[in-house]
């Protein structure tokens, strides 16, 4: 069973909602309910926040948070990531976990974590969840992940017969490998209906940010060749797509409500209010 560490970028900066990190309406800063919600994991023995923001990490040192500093010119979370890396606990996995995601499911980090354990030959495990609604796949807000069924050694030729089934995806060890993410609304069908949104397994999916990754993978990051699509689609996974690292995917029931907007965070603090009634 790997060692896992879960990761938390979190960056004072943000087009949307400004200093969103600190907003404390609930008593808490946005970061501390992630960091709580993270830590919650059965998997993973340590929460790191990873910042380069000194007013980020006094909140994350005050309540008795770990916390690594980074320099302002990172360009990703991943890139914040990469760069603590070496002062990061020597666990043979890392879980990103987006620090505006303070609903996200402890099982959902765990389920992540137990698919590299399953897939031995994925470099990076990440999420899905079904996706029914036609506005949502035109949103290019949510990104959709084109998938097919994961098998072991897939690089080695195709499937022989008529190749694997599609897996249950309501069953706990559903595995599938992720082909491509896109804004669009991927898999692009020439005669869309409706219908196609109901399809069972589904066709269509929605990615949950979250990503685990292999510490082998971060610690080559860098070196992996610029990648195009990703530029073109500012989709930081897609530099992983191009330079062939094998990623799997696990589907959850649905996908947390990620905080980007003044309306997102009152609506969260609406929902954590009356569950504390």
């Amino acid at each position: 069973m790997s060692s896992a560490v879960i990761v938390i970028p979190a960056r004072l900066s943000s087009t949307r909602l400004p200093r969103k990190m600190l907003l404390s309406e609930t008593g808490m800063t946005l970061v501390e309910h992630t960091w709580r919600a993270a830590s919650a994991s059965r998997r993973a023995a340590t929460v790191v926040v990873v910042t380069d923001a000194e007013e980020i990490a006094a909140a994350v040192r005050g309540f008795g948070g770990r916390v690594e500093m980074t320099s302002p010119e990172a360009p990703s979370g991943t890139a914040r990531i990469v760069e603590a890396l070496p002062r990061l606990p020597p666990a043979d996995v890392v879980v990103n976990v987006q620090g505006d995601e303070p609903e996200l499911a402890a099982t959902a980090i765990d389920t992540a974590i137990s698919l590299l354990d399953r897939c031995p030959g994925a470099g990076i495990a990440t999420l899905v969840t079904p996706l029914r609604s036609a506005a949502a796949l035109l949103e290019p807000s949510v990104v959709k992940a084109v998938l097919t069924p994961w098998r072991e050694g897939a690089d080695a030729g195709p499937a022989k017969d008529s190749g694997p089934k599609s897996p249950d995806p309501s069953a706990p060890t559903a595995t599938w490998r992720a082909l491509y993410f896109s804004r669009a609304p991927v898999p692009a069908a020439r005669d869309f209906q409706p219908a196609l949104l109901a399809s069972d397994p589904p066709l269509y999916w929605q990615h949950v940010g979250l990503y685990a990754y292999r510490r082998g993978v971060l610690e080559t990051w860098e070196s992996l060749p610029p990648s195009r699509l990703a530029a073109l689609e500012s989709l930081e996974q897609l530099r992983a797509v191009e330079a062939g690292i094998p990623i799997a995917a696990a589907a959850i029931d649905h996908a947390a409500r990620g905080i980007d907007t003044p309306a997102d965070y009152a609506a969260f603090v609406t929902r954590w209010s009356a569950g504390r009634t």
